[in-house]
């Protein structure tokens, strides 16, 4: 079988960049570019609102000093996760759900309600996927 010219290579590629490698071809701020998209966040204010709400006590989170906490999930590489909480599909509106109240979505978690507001939810859920 005789492949045209622009598929082999397109093929090749996907070979030699499987398993999510296609994150090193895209472009320095375009992370936080589609988190902010997505979400209708601001990843900038975050630090302090996970550190404000108690999130950096249970959670180990990158770039968040003293975020090393080991009672629940790291929260690195979230975007990636198929799941969040394990229980609801990894979409946005899922996430910002969830950090709102997270028993709505699955009764039996441990993972307490804050008192976070939408919009500080929508931060947070913007610094998570753009790490």
């Amino acid at each position: 079988m005789r492949w045209p010219r622009l598929v082999l290579p397109s093929l090749l590629a996907a070979v030699l960049l499987g398993g999510g490698a296609w994150w090193r071809l895209r472009q320095p701020g375009e992370d936080e570019r589609v988190a902010r998209a997505i979400t209708g966040g601001d990843p900038a204010r975050a630090p302090a609102l996970l550190r404000r709400y108690g999130c950096a006590g249970c959670h180990t989170i990158p770039g968040v000093p003293g975020a090393d906490g080991k009672v629940a999930a790291p929260l690195a590489g979230l975007r990636a996760r198929v799941y969040i909480g394990g229980v609801v599909p990894n979409t946005a509106e899922n996430l910002v759900v969830w950090l709102l109240d997270p028993r709505a979505l699955s009764p039996r978690t441990a993972m307490p309600a804050t008192g976070i507001t939408e919009a500080e939810a929508r931060d947070v859920a913007a610094y998570l996927y753009s790490r």
